[in-house]
């Protein structure tokens, strides 16, 4: 996959799911709300997480890391599945973490190479997501109390919303345009 594509698959998800949020704030409201608590969801994200994190490493050629690679892959494997098994409060939000870093490390492997100066777009939108992952997953709390604030006022949400449906839009057309 290419800079355009991730962008037009980014981008579209982006669109699809802030417009839910701006055509129906409430059922979205009432399901952000139990999002930082749902187990079956969380258990889901972290061995998606974990599964991708261990794919990346098995494919690493590092050669700094060669001879701790079987021990890595091992004790990775143990921590996404030990964390469903033994942490389950807050495991949706630190399974959300886990694939946001994920998603941002392949952002930022896609933008690397491109030579158009917007790839700092996408790779800007991809620290911010690592930022707000390693916040959230120190103390996942801080997404349940974002979570609250957003949902408190109606118009928050909206505002949100329209917010990641203008970026979500920005980024499919530096997908169909810029990153071609």
């Amino acid at each position: 996959m290419n800079l355009s594509q991730l962008c037009l698959l980014l981008g579209a998800g982006m669109v699809a799911t802030h417009l839910l949020a701006l055509l129906k704030p409430g059922a979205v409201s009432a399901w952000l709300q139990t999002f930082p608590r749902q187990i079956p969801l969380g258990v889901v994200l972290m061995l998606l997480g974990t599964a991708w994190f261990e794919w990346n490493l098995w494919h690493e050629t590092l050669q700094d890391i060669a001879p701790w690679k079987n021990l890595m892959l091992v004790g990775f494997a143990a921590v996404g599945v030990g964390c469903c098994l033994f942490v389950k409060d807050y495991l949706a939000v630190r399974g959300f973490c886990v694939v946001l870093l994920m998603t941002a490390w392949w952002m930022c492997e896609q933008a690397r190479w491109h030579e158009s100066p917007w790839r700092n777009a996408i790779t800007g939108w991809a620290y911010l997501w690592v930022f707000f992952a390693m916040w959230w997953s120190l103390a996942p709390w801080r997404l349940r109390d974002g979570i609250a604030w957003l949902t408190r006022v109606p118009g928050r949400l909206r505002l949100a919303a329209a917010a990641g449906v203008a970026w979500g839009v920005f980024v499919v057309g530096l997908g169909l345009k810029v990153f071609r």
